[in-house]
């Protein structure tokens, strides 16, 4: 429990506001629709990924080294898979929504995220969602080139932040990336839904 006063509040976006960007599940459902073989895809996955969502390399690049060079009898096109890409995500808790509405509105808090996700999904989602209204700034892999739970992103964080790690409370829905962020000296809250995270806040010295 914190003991001192709150005056950061870092957001996780996928399993915290909205569903993952691009996930396992998202890329059976969307690679099989057009006939790729998901399990090789899945072979390179990890290691192109480790570039992507560091942003070491554009989204054109990502797709042409896992999908678009090596299925070249599918005759497919980034103009094709992207939008498919983006169609994967949408709101997954309306409840976080309102919590992160209630805070900004109260006007107590720097409100800010923590994330992994591409630049280029990354903006996707902050524009189609209306996300950029309610946070301060964006900590997110594709911009600081780490990737939770590592430590040089909550590091990031807290620099950019300009205050002290005891004042950060950060929310995510991985154990790992709460860990971690303790360790760092920041508080965190393991989310699981809307009216549990709305109870820990509570339990942090935050009303909404």
């Amino acid at each position: 429990m914190s003991i001192t006063p709150i005056k950061t509040i870092f957001w996780d976006i996928g399993g915290v506001l909205l569903a993952n960007g691009w996930d396992r599940n998202q890329r059976y459902r969307v690679l099989t629709s057009l006939g790729v073989n998901v399990p090789a895809y899945e072979a390179v996955h990890d290691e192109v990924n480790y570039f992507w969502e560091r942003g070491l390399m554009t989204a054109q690049d990502f797709f042409a080294k896992t999908v678009i060079d090596t299925n070249l009898d599918l005759h497919l096109t980034f103009e094709k898979l992207w939008p498919l890409v983006c169609s994967e995500s949408r709101i997954l808790h309306q409840g976080s929504f309102d919590i992160l509405a209630a805070l900004k509105s109260s006007g107590q808090y720097h409100l800010a995220t923590i994330n992994n996700e591409s630049k280029e999904l990354n903006a996707y989602r902050l524009d189609t969602f209306g996300l950029r209204q309610y946070f301060n700034y964006f900590i997110c892999s594709g911009y600081v080139h780490e990737m939770k739970p590592l430590p040089d992103i909550y590091r990031a964080a807290i620099d950019i932040s300009g205050l002290p790690p005891e004042t950060a409370l950060f929310i995510d829905d991985k154990q790992e990336n709460c860990e971690a962020a303790r360790a760092f000296g920041m508080n965190a809250i393991h989310f699981e839904s809307p009216a549990q995270l709305r109870a820990s806040l509570t339990q942090h010295g935050i009303a909404v």
